[in-house]
């Protein structure tokens, strides 16, 4: 008799995704066509963007350095490495290019690509930055990519990995925000295969794959009502209602009450935040 499938923890603690995942992010949820998508993700832009060019700023990033932004989105961090950082050349790569594409120049080049079939991608050449972020979390082959990701890598180049990082309250589990976040994280393990606790085994496995100065950090901007993160959480979950009201998930009132909370002025939350790590190619001698 066949066993079932082994299940994981997410970042909340919660059953995650079982081995077997038949979901994608961009089919199975939040697809590209629907209206509004760029908006969402542009709300989280906003608000992780300045802590991605701080630290992207910080590890040297600008004229003379090639850069990779994998599963670029909407092109706000290409964008910025183009025509702010000043860097020499910019490859946004995402399976969906509809948003890149009105951005691409003489220094951003768009390029449509699957990155879980990033091994069979030619003509890519080699970077002195790859980034992702909130990328990796949504792919289940992810450790193996992160292979394929450090071998892009030209000496001295850095890979920059930023995911979700849940920071749950141990004493509040049944609240309705709580409930709702839980929820959430099961349904995006159990349709597309997220774990956000996966993520927080980047800096060791930087460091098995040969990289050095390896760090990490964790920034959670405040939540509060009327702010872009909270109308990013509150798009999310409504966005989702359909997977989170499956049988055995999440019931209706609970999650509308979550959602009324998001804009109460009695909304006092630690809401997830960003979980950043990076590495550095060693300089090739003699």
């Amino acid at each position: 008799m066949a066993s079932a499938p082994q299940e994981h923890t997410t970042g909340s603690g919660v059953p995650g995704a079982p081995e077997a995942v038949v979901g994608r992010y961009g089919e199975t949820l939040f697809r590209p066509e629907h209206q509004g998508e760029g908006d969402r993700i542009d709300r989280a832009a906003l608000v992780y963007d300045p802590f991605t060019r701080a630290r992207l700023r910080g590890l040297g990033v600008g004229p003379g350095w090639r850069c990779l932004d994998v599963g670029a989105g909407t092109g706000t961090v290409a964008r910025w490495l183009a025509e702010e950082a000043g860097a020499d050349e910019v490859v946004a790569l995402d399976r969906d290019t509809s948003h890149l594409v009105p951005i691409a120049g003489p220094g951003l080049r768009v390029r449509a690509a699957d990155l879980t079939r990033l091994a069979s991608e030619t003509g890519l050449g080699t970077f002195d930055l790859v980034h992702a972020r909130f990328v990796l979390m949504h792919l289940p082959e992810r450790r193996a990519l992160l292979t394929q990701l450090a071998d892009l890598l030209n000496p001295g180049g850095y890979l920059v990995l930023s995911d979700a990082a849940d920071v749950p309250d141990p004493a509040d589990t049944q609240s309705a925000y709580r409930r709702t976040l839980d929820a959430m994280w099961r349904t995006l393990g159990e349709t597309i295969g997220t774990d956000i606790a996966a993520v927080r085994a980047h800096p060791h496995a930087l460091r098995a794959e040969g990289l050095e100065a390896v760090a990490a950090e964790l920034v959670c901007p405040p939540l509060t009502p009327g702010a872009p993160l909270t109308a990013f959480w509150s798009d999310t979950w409504q966005r989702m209602r359909p997977a989170l009201l499956a049988p055995g998930r999440l019931d209706a009132a609970t999650l509308d009450e979550a959602l009324a909370y998001l804009e109460s002025p009695g909304l006092a939350e630690l809401g997830p935040g960003m979980l950043t790590v990076w590495g550095r190619r060693p300089e090739q001698h003699g």
